[in-house]
């Protein structure tokens, strides 16, 4: 698996797009940017889509994204992409009691068990006592990075 830690915006496209059969239809997409702000998440959506679009088009809504982090698989049969939720558990030092901060990640997967055993993967490693708290399958139909950014592997 990649990882890619940064500011996510995820941008709804509005465009008209020809479909298999050769008529041309409105559609509405959701996007994943990495931008930093955004005007930023516009611009990069405008630049992306631009190949495609051949008439109408319009940026129905831009938010910020509620993960830092896509981890994205190299499986060609990985086509959709899930938000994971993670509870990561934790002892207050002070009071000693146990202390939990939820973490959502975007996962490239082919389904939901795939994305679950794909955060395990990832989660192994680490020190971190976890729990999976919800997987589900994102409307987000592709992720457009910074093309000078690396991604950096992680353990599967």
């Amino acid at each position: 698996m990649k990882s890619h830690i940064a500011q996510f915006f995820e941008v709804k496209f509005k465009y008209e797009k020809t479909q298999e059969d050769g008529l041309v239809k409105m559609v509405t997409e959701a996007y994943a940017i990495d931008a930093m702000t955004w005007s930023e998440a516009e611009k990069s959506i405008i630049e992306e889509m631009s190949a495609y679009v051949q008439g109408e088009a319009e940026i129905k809504d831009i938010r910020k994204a509620q993960y830092k982090e896509v981890l994205f698989s190299d499986k060609e049969t990985d086509d959709k992409y899930y938000k994971t939720k993670l509870s990561l558990i934790m002892l207050d030092e002070k009071s000693g009691k146990e202390k939990r901060q939820n973490v959502i990640y975007l996962v490239q997967a082919s389904s939901t068990a795939q994305a679950e055993k794909y955060i395990h993967g990832v989660m192994s490693p680490t020190t971190f006592n976890y729990e999976v708290v919800k997987v589900e399958e994102a409307k987000i139909l592709d992720v457009y990075l910074h093309k000078d950014e690396p991604q950096k592997t992680t353990n599967e």
